[in-house]
């Protein structure tokens, strides 16, 4: 973190957005630690580096990077896989992996993906290839997950700026926090989803 710490400081804004563009491309950055980093310089150098214009710089590194993926498998296809460097990342173990979460949980799966690491940029490329959601709904499920993830890092490396070796302990908390905001979305969505199937069922019975 230090190291990203350093770079980002010399070059700001940029350095920020770049990072997480190519984390987009499934580059092994790990994206929070990338955000938190933001947030960091954000906290040390207030008079330069201002902690909103961060968040949407990070909003815009994200979306961008994760809408590349999405439409390289667009325009692309399966043709894309022959990409070397993409082979690297987009191995066939994952793709397997990526196309029986799409089969299980349908396009939800693009809003989880955000906190998939290793699955991230498959799922993206992947969404893209089959066309089986529109750009806009894409981009709409990457947004609502990203509001959750980035404001937690940001605002986590701002208030931890003055002292590194507690913002390292906090990290795995926020990691805490934002699985447990998952899970609940998760329990929210399978709640509605079975209470919607049992009113369907009813509807059939009393016809």
């Amino acid at each position: 973190m230090e190291l990203l710490i350093n770079f980002f400081t010399n070059y700001g804004y940029f350095a920020v957005f770049f990072v997480l563009i190519i984390c987009g491309f499934g580059v092994p950055i790990p994206e929070d630690i990338t955000l938190v980093s933001g947030g960091v310089i954000s906290g040390l150098y207030p008079e330069s580096v201002n902690l909103y214009i961060m968040l949407i710089v990070s909003f815009a590194g994200v979306l961008i990077g994760d809408s590349t993926m999405y439409w390289l498998g667009r325009i692309y296809g399966v043709k894309i896989l022959r990409f070397k460097p993409l082979k690297r990342i987009i191995t066939f173990k994952r793709l397997k992996l990526v196309k029986e979460k799409f089969a299980k949980y349908g396009n939800w799966v693009l809003f989880f993906a955000r906190f998939l690491p290793g699955l991230r940029a498959p799922i993206y490329l992947i969404s893209g290839i089959t066309r089986r959601v529109s750009f806009l709904r894409f981009i709409l499920l990457d947004f609502f997950a990203a509001a959750i993830s980035i404001p937690i890092w940001v605002y986590l490396g701002y208030f931890g700026a003055s002292n590194l070796d507690w913002l390292h302990q906090q990290i795995q908390k926020g990691q805490a926090i934002v699985y447990v905001i998952v899970a609940v979305i998760i329990l929210v969505v399978l709640w509605k989803w079975q209470r919607s199937k049992k009113r369907k069922k009813l509807k059939k019975i009393k016809k």
